[in-house]
């Protein structure tokens, strides 16, 4: 007598029933294997072919993850290409197969809002079912590579195109997803260079209708300069989750960096961002001031305010301590974080890239329609051809949007 799990399964749609084969599957595959097992169920799953790109660290090109039997690994430019038009746009496209023997099927692979790569689905014709199960795969698909990633170097090594150094290997392994976001906000980073990154670094994260947001910046471009930061993003975390406020934040981190690393300093802007009413606090820390963009125009001096000393010189006084700054956003609002390596790259013949040329880029790019994470991608890489290709300074960039859905109290402002 057949039990009622085997008579639901049964009467699932044979593509639904390879999908749950995968997910029950999934745990026990190395990651090298993942296309095979994927192979093994094309009949099920009524396609020809599927191949999975990865992005590489500095999302200048999409590498493949082989199915070693039947395939060698191939490297795909994300500009000026169909997969890259997936991956930069975060939207599906559908072309004909180019040895004429049925469609392809270019789908973004994403960790939420994060985006990791694309998969590329053949198929003999895609009707609304069959780009359902394509979705619910690709879904899957993305769930193991971020868990795989988590214990395997295999996926990581395919997505780096040159050897790191230790203080960037350090800060890597501290630093939040590039991209993360709700209904109520999306928030997004990059940072460079991503192989040999001194003491800049990024945080984002949210609980509670909140979205916190952390700028770093150590003093130095060494080893010493990446473990303070590390300590920095450390001391930070440590205090938010034990529900610490944002000053008790940013006196953690202060007593943290002075107790190890006496002669460094950090700079640092820490945010809070209401999602649910757009009420914002922030501490700068002898950090660039945050901007505000809104429509298409940075509203000038709106989030300038006097700095505070950078974090772990506790010997020097501060009449103004750690003052909490607040704002009342509006909806569609940006906030704007960087580092001072983002408008002082200069280059060859000297010329600084300013931070005229910095906002205008951004506010350029989203009028354009695109999303905050591409027009990141594009600005960081204009960045580096402005330098010549090679930067000798870090530059990260955080930029966060609210965008609620209904329009909420304001808060007063400081």
């Amino acid at each position: 007598m057949r039990s009622p799990r085997g008579k639901l399964v049964s009467a699932m749609p044979e593509r639904a029933q390879a999908v749950l084969r995968l997910l029950r599957r999934y745990q026990t595959v190395a990651p090298a294997d993942l296309p095979e097992e994927l192979r093994r169920e094309y009949d099920s799953l009524q396609i020809s072919h599927l191949t999975i790109y990865l992005a590489d660290l500095q999302q200048k090109v999409l590498v493949s993850v082989p199915d070693a039997r039947v395939e060698a690994p191939r490297t795909v430019p994300i500009d000026g290409t169909l997969a890259g038009w997936a991956y930069r746009t975060i939207s599906p496209r559908i072309t004909e197969d180019t040895m004429g023997s049925g469609m392809v099927l270019w789908l973004p692979l994403l960790d939420g809002v994060e985006r990791l790569g694309v998969v590329a689905i053949q198929a003999p014709s895609f009707d609304a079912t069959t780009m359902e199960a394509c979705r619910a795969l690709v879904a899957l698909i993305a769930l193991i590579a971020v868990d795989k990633t988590a214990h395997s170097d295999a996926y990581t090594k395919r997505q780096r195109n040159a050897p790191m150094a230790l203080p960037s290997e350090m800060v890597w392994a501290f630093l939040a997803p590039r991209t993360i976001g709700t209904d109520r906000f999306t928030s997004s980073a990059v940072v460079e260079p991503a192989y040999d990154l001194g003491g800049d670094a990024f945080d984002h994260a949210t609980s509670d209708h909140m979205l916190h947001l952390g700028i770093f910046d150590s003093m130095g471009h060494d080893l010493p300069a990446g473990l303070t930061t590390s300590v920095a993003l450390a001391a930070c975390r440590a205090a938010r989750r034990r529900g610490a406020g944002i000053t008790e934040m940013v006196a953690t981190i202060d007593q943290a960096v002075h107790e190890v690393f006496p002669e460094r300093y950090v700079t640092a802007v820490l945010a809070n961002m209401h999602t649910s009413t757009g009420g914002l606090e922030w501490v700068n820390c002898g950090h660039p001031a945050p901007m505000l963009l809104r429509g298409q125009e940075v509203l000038r001096g709106a989030l300038d305010r006097e700095a505070e000393p950078p974090l772990g010189l506790r010997d020097i006084e501060s009449d103004l301590g750690h003052r909490v700054h607040r704002f009342q956003m509006e909806p569609g609002d940006r906030i704007l974080l960087y580092s001072d390596g983002v408008t002082e790259a200069r280059s060859p013949s000297g010329d600084r890239f300013g931070e005229e040329r910095f906002t205008d880029f951004i506010i350029r790019a989203i009028a354009a329609g695109d999303p905050a994470p591409e027009a990141l991608r594009r600005l960081l890489h204009t960045i580096l051809d402005h330098h010549g290709g090679r930067l000798d300074d870090d530059a990260t960039i955080v930029l966060s949007e609210w965008h609620p859905l209904p329009r909420l109290r304001a808060i007063p402002q400081t």
